[in-house]
């Protein structure tokens, strides 16, 4: 039924018009081939499918987190669990949700993204910016520019924020509701936000200031169910009743986790002076995060009538062990500190930054199971020491008769260190005894040369990248029978790569805008994937099977071909690109030789997709009507894999292969603005064998989710909203359950 609705709704879409702003830039001009708003220049290199969105496309928007104001992009999907959700990971095109070092996120210039680790809990840190101090998104998928390293294998996105201009104050308040209904769970969760802002520019002088703040507070649903599990031997059960009954699950589902009690304060001072031709920019940023999960669910009930959490029971004539029930409780504080200097230099225009991102307070505390939960047992605290990263980017652009050169040099440390300690009261974590330690360090500095060459009516664009990487420091501690603590210590590897890039862009006959575009990348292993390995108490060492700090970088050849042209209002753009990665490295699960189960990071030896892309847009059709539209079609799998060859030829998890995304914008008597967004995904693969295929809890689910949304513009300083996500309210669910229909309502002020 999905499937009909979407062939359905992209069959209308397709039969309208499209528009992109204006024309393309002359030979040479980098802004040729931008789909999307063009009011202002794009921040990142475009080469390869390159799409910006603005104000325009912002306010048809129901954006409760900044990552959601760009979720109807082509090909794109973030994979956003709940309101507040700080584990929403990018997927671009064939780059899944647990691949999140494969794209490079900036905020303002500075790099947010979090190379710790590649899994669906290191995102970017999008939370350096609100959504209502947002004035572009840039996005631009693959890596065919020299001047970004091999994380930008699946892309790169540019957040920019409104600069400090003028003398200006802003508000925003938002409420938002979710009535969910799924397995036992019936009721509805509520959050809101406050955010707001002023800036400041000296009158005749140098100055200039930009200050935010915001609070967020929400309740999300339940992220995981348990399960039942099948209980052996002898001993007594407490018959029970209400378990739910799914025959697309191995086992009865009698509880969930508790819904995520969320809060987030966040502040940013943006600080500008204008030294002549030079622009020195401060930023610093603040972000203090707290997570509990205190009410655990349990549908399970005894003859009594009352709820049973734990242990062993009788259900429909078979015995069970109802486990997995606990409570957590976890404080974070984050800081980015960065500064910026834009001008010339003997002709050339120079660009640096140097950025410091860190986490001096991390502590996560969990109970063992649901009594001790309640009774303030025991339990386990993780505690961070101080992990973050440095980076620094220095570039030099010119034009020299019809060369456009640039070069320029980029560098990155990440460092990360955790401890483990089983405590008497897991709340209090107190009576701590040390159980187990993390660390290692990642550098990487890479050097980059440029030449846009004009040729005509075309721009031959050719790069090359020399990229030196380092890892080091690496080690795990855990404690053997006895009490004795053993250490143990990775060596330091050293690795390099050449990327050579080249793009051709310019304008054909028959006025066919084209870009063809070619590129190598190697990204390679962060900490998490080389030094997360699990310490055996039995082996007195680390297990073998846990780790592989001898992984390999992943290397990929792509080549994309964009094409568009106008007709009047309407342009059409279509895009066809292909990526061959060698040494794909992915995380595994398996038992190891003591029957425990081991999640580990191994090299798939060649992983191909291939796919194409059509865009749609229209600008001021039908006399206020806004259209964005576009339908991607994917095939991504494993080529080969020597280590397990049951995995080739299926189709890589977590890449769908259809997508479809848009939004539809009206303007109605002046100050009234209408929007209708819509996403769509077909259903992907949960595993890498292609055994792990479903449309429930635990999942990898298609969805089609349909949002609306209206604004009305009271006054030039006062604007009201309200809109419904996932009108249809299709329950669908990226292993965790996604968000159900949720009713948003914001009004903003601005003087």
């Amino acid at each position: 039924m999905k499937t009909i609705c979407f062939l359905a709704l992209a069959a209308g879409v397709a039969a309208a018009p499209a528009f992109a702003g204006e024309g393309p830039g002359q030979p040479g001009d980098d802004a040729i081939l931008v789909i999307g708003q063009q009011d202002a220049p794009i921040t990142v290199a475009p080469r390869g499918l390159s799409v910006s969105l603005g104000k325009a496309e912002f306010d048809a928007v129901n954006a409760v987190n900044v990552e959601d104001l760009m979720k109807y992009a082509p090909n794109f999907y973030v994979r956003k669990r709940f309101a507040g959700d700080d584990n929403a990971v990018v997927a671009l095109r064939g780059a899944n949700t647990v691949q999140s070092a494969r794209t490079i996120v900036l905020v303002d210039g500075f790099l947010v993204s979090n190379f710790l680790g590649n899994r669906y809990d290191y995102p970017p840190k999008w939370n350096v910016v609100g959504p209502s101090e947002v004035r572009q998104f840039d996005i631009v998928y693959g890596p065919y520019s020299a001047r970004y390293g091999g994380n930008s294998m699946g892309g790169v996105i540019s957040v920019t924020t409104d600069a400090p201009e003028g003398t200006a104050i802003y508000g925003t308040a938002q409420s938002f509701v979710m009535p969910f209904k799924d397995y036992g769970i019936d009721e509805s969760f509520a959050g809101y936000s406050v955010e707001g802002g002023a800036s400041w520019t000296q009158r005749d002088g140098p100055w200039r200031i930009r200050g935010s703040f915001r609070h967020f507070a929400n309740t999300g649903q339940s992220m995981t169910y348990n399960l039942l599990s099948p209980a052996s031997g002898a001993g007594a059960a407490i018959p029970v009743t209400g378990a739910y009954d799914d025959a697309r699950l191995s086992a009865p589902v009698f509880g969930a986790a508790s819904p995520v009690d969320v809060a987030q304060d966040q502040a940013r001072l943006r600080i500008g002076y204008q030294a002549g031709d030079w622009l020195i920019e401060a930023l610093g940023f603040v972000w203090k995060t707290r997570q509990d999960l205190t009410d655990p669910r349990s549908f399970l009930t005894n003859a009594a009538g009352d709820p049973v959490y734990q242990g062993r029971v009788s259900y429909e004539g078979q015995v069970w062990n109802a486990t997995g029930l606990n409570s957590s409780v976890s404080r974070r504080t984050e800081y980015l500190a960065g500064l910026k200097l834009d001008g010339p230099i003997a002709g050339w225009d120079i660009s640096t930054n140097l950025s410091r991102y860190w986490i001096p307070h991390a502590d996560s505390r969990t109970s063992n199971n649901y009594a001790t939960g309640r009774s303030f047992g025991a339990g386990t605290q993780a505690v961070q020491d101080n992990p973050g990263w440095w980076s620094g980017d220095v570039t030099a652009e010119r034009r020299i008769g019809a060369h456009k050169l640039a070069f320029g040099l980029n560098a990155s440390l990440y460092e990360t260190a955790q401890d483990s300690y089983a405590t008497a009261n897991w709340r209090s974590a107190a009576a701590p005894l040390f159980t187990a330690a993390t660390g290692g360090k990642t550098s990487l500095w890479g050097l980059w040369l440029e030449d846009g060459w004009a040729l005509g009516a075309f721009t031959l664009t050719g790069g090359v990248r020399y990229d030196r990487w380092r890892a080091f420091g690496g080690a795990i501690s855990g404690v053997i029978f006895g009490g004795t603590r053993v250490d143990s210590r990775y060596p330091s590897r050293r690795d390099d790569s050449i990327s050579p890039k080249l793009s051709l862009q310019g304008r054909l006959p028959g006025e066919i805008d084209l870009q063809l575009s070619f590129g190598t990348a190697t990204r390679f292993p962060t900490v998490g994937e080389l030094f997360q390995g699990r310490f055996d108490t039995d082996l007195r060492a680390i297990d073998p099977q846990s780790f592989d700090p001898n992984l390999k970088p992943e290397k990929s050849k792509d080549a994309n071909l964009v094409l568009a042209r106008r007709f009047g209002r309407v342009r059409a753009t279509a895009s066809v690109f292909y990526q061959s990665i060698d040494d794909a490295i992915f995380s595994f699960s398996g038992l190891n030789q003591f029957g425990t189960v081991v999640t580990s990071y191994k090299n798939v030896d060649r992983v191909r997709q291939y796919g194409v892309e059509l865009i749609l847009e229209a600008k001021n059709f039908l006399d206020g009507l806004d259209i964005d539209a576009n339908a991607a079609w994917t095939d991504a799998e494993t080529v080969r894999n020597r280590a397990n060859p049951a995995a080739e030829g299926v189709q890589f998890p977590r890449i769908p292969r259809w997508r479809a995304n848009g939004n539809i914008r009206y303007r109605l008597a002046g100050p009234v603005k209408l929007s209708l967004g819509w996403r769509y995904a077909s259903r992907p693969n949960s595993d890498l064998f292609g055994l792990q295929r479903g449309g429930a809890y635990g999942f990898q689910t298609e969805y089609f989710f349909v949002d609306t949304r209206a604004s009305w513009a009271i006054s030039k300083t006062l604007e009201l909203s309200a809109g419904v996500d996932n009108l249809l309210n299709d329950r669908a669910y990226v292993s965790h359950p996604l968000p159900q229909r949720t009713f948003v309502a914001d009004i903003k002020a601005k003087w």
